[in-house]
């Protein structure tokens, strides 16, 4: 019973908030600000998930310009949890196809994210220079998923280099976004589902990094988040085993 009443409430909330998220961002379209709110009020539904998010941001990060995020990606829960952590003025990277979703893809749009075509490289690489370039015009910063896709409980997948060389054209730093895993973690049965930990790493220095340099350091970059998901791991264990 109480799987079915979330799932009621979670369907209206995302015809609700799509319908009056393409509304209002009529009137700011692609404003740099759009997808921190709707990350807002994505992150809010955690209360009726049952989930208690944790975000930790070191202060050197709060006052940083724009960047680019990269996160773990793990599962659809990851709407409910990770859109905690988006910062100001961030925009996301995502499929193409994503925009001809009914409403959720110009909603999507509106909100000034960038999208992209995976299947055609050439395009592909355009639009690491245009997400570079919109970086240091408009002083925003991205977040993209080094994966590629969801991870769903395989652990922290082999990382693409894209999030690297668009950091790298644009020339700002990395910050990688650490999630606690999730995967099999959640029930909608029950009325609590525990807590989640997310924190953000010091800035990877681009700057210095050659382009050939750049398969390396994103090799390097995924041990550091590796390592830095398994001691999120361990500190959240007691408490679900409590």
């Amino acid at each position: 019973m109480l799987a079915v009443l979330r799932l009621i409430i979670l369907g209206l909330f995302i015809v609700a908030s799509t319908i009056a998220g393409c509304v209002f961002f009529l009137f700011r379209p692609k404003n740099p600000n759009n997808t921190h709110l709707i990350a807002k009020w994505y992150s809010s539904m955690r209360y009726i998930m049952g989930i208690e998010v944790e975000v930790r941001i070191p202060d050197e990060l709060k006052k940083l310009g724009p960047c680019v995020y990269i996160a773990n990606h793990q599962n659809s829960y990851d709407l409910f949890t990770l859109t905690k952590s988006v910062m100001p003025k961030t925009v996301s990277v995502g499929k193409k196809s994503l925009k001809w979703i009914p409403f959720f893809g110009q909603l999507y749009w509106l909100s000034g994210n960038i999208l992209i075509d995976r299947k055609n490289r050439h395009k592909a690489f355009d639009t690491i220079s245009q997400a570079a370039k919109k970086i240091r015009e408009r002083k925003i910063s991205v977040w993209l998923f080094p994966e590629g896709t969801r991870s769903y409980g395989k652990g922290l997948l082999p990382f693409k280099t894209g999030a690297f060389h668009t950091a790298l054209q644009a020339g700002v730093p990395i910050i990688p976004v650490c999630m606690s895993s999730t995967h099999k973690k959640f029930s909608l049965n029950r009325w609590r589902n525990g807590k989640v930990i997310i924190e953000m790493l010091p800035p990877v220095d681009m700057s210095r990094i050659d382009k050939n340099e750049i398969r390396e350091m994103a090799i390097k970059v995924h041990q550091m988040m590796r390592d830095k998901i398994s001691t999120l791991d361990h500190q959240i264990r007691p408490a679900h085993s409590a």
